[in-house]
């Protein structure tokens, strides 16, 4: 049974998930030598747990084998469904079990590498099996968030090839988010606006770091980046939630998405991460948090200032980030 615990000296939760260390990495860079061997080929059902989610095209049946997403357990969960929910808190140390969901959503049944490379429609379905499952774990009163994320390359994080993301509901809110929502309220209180509605206005307006955008989405790279490169993707309109902002096809966000990723691409492929920040379950739409998707590359090493200080070292300025984006034409 994974286990939360909670570091005192900084108020942080940790996840202590010892079945994580028997993980599978595929060589050195996650690669699969034979994708006949790929547990997230189509062909290849029983290598993964039973789906909990899956898309087929219109007139596929079941019987013929045939997907378009897929949504599986994770083999080897940072957290789990099915526990006590036992906490244990004395004076200094806090700890209860390790309870939420951890799920991987298979993103094509080819062996494809590159999200970049999917089209606009198997990203749409993409983030539909998203909106689906949020939706559904919502209904779970023990869980109060839910990170939907994606590992794409070895060196952040993957340890397949085939394109895939993951999804952990949790019983509290990252750190992460909590700062975002408490400077967001902050911002809110003083200015009686939205933060990110006002960046999107003023990177609207001066375009430094205007990378794309279309009738729904902007993207930008933030005024102060960790990474080179990184981006953020914005719905122009208030929202707090992601799944509650959806529409039924997804289409201006998956080219968005595609274009991106694609720009990014053209700029030497490298790993990366994103990651959804929307509301907490539990809270309901608001004036304040707006949601939106982080674009990560992996570019630089995170090393010991950047442990020891809390501060990021960038080499790259997001002008010059948002300049060679925009000029990287898909």
């Amino acid at each position: 049974m994974p286990e939360f615990r909670k570091d005192p000296i900084v108020d942080r939760w940790v996840i202590i998930a010892t079945e994580r260390a028997k993980r599978p990495v595929y060589g050195s860079s996650g690669e699969v030598s034979d994708p006949r061997e790929c547990p997230f080929c189509a062909g290849n059902e029983a290598m993964t747990p039973p789906e909990v989610l899956v898309f087929r095209d219109e007139g596929d049946l079941p019987s013929l084998g045939k997907w378009t997403v897929r949504v599986v357990p994770n083999k080897y969960p940072a957290v789990v469904p099915d526990g006590r929910g036992i906490q244990i808190v004395d004076e200094l140390y806090a700890a209860q079990d390790g309870i939420g969901a951890h799920e991987v959503i298979i993103e094509s049944p080819s062996h494809v590498t590159d999200m970049a490379l999917l089209g606009d429609k198997q990203i749409a379905a993409i983030l539909r099996v998203y909106v689906e499952r949020i939706a559904d774990l919502r209904g779970d009163p023990r869980l109060r968030y839910v990170l939907i994320y994606k590992n794409q390359g070895f060196e952040a994080g993957a340890t397949l090839e085939h394109v895939h993301s993951q999804l952990v509901a949790l019983p509290m809110i990252p750190n992460r988010v909590l700062e975002e929502i408490g400077a967001a309220k902050n911002y809110y209180e003083s200015k009686g606006r939205c933060l990110l509605c006002d960046v999107i206005r003023k990177e609207s307006d001066g375009r430094e770091r205007f990378v794309i955008e279309n009738d729904r989405f902007i993207v930008i790279c933030p005024f102060a980046p960790r990474f080179p490169y990184e981006t953020w993707i914005l719905p122009k309109k208030h929202a707090s939630s992601f799944e509650r902002d959806s529409q039924p096809d997804n289409t201006d966000l998956a080219r968005i998405l595609r274009e991106t990723l694609r720009r990014l691409s053209r700029l030497g492929n490298p790993p990366f991460n994103y990651v959804f920040h929307s509301n907490p379950l539990d809270q309901d739409e608001n004036d304040y948090y707006h949601w939106h998707i982080e674009v990560l590359p992996k570019l630089i090493q995170v090393g010991g200032f950047e442990w020891g200080s809390g501060f990021y070292l960038n080499t790259v300025t997001p002008e010059q980030s948002a300049r060679l984006l925009r000029e990287a034409s898909p």
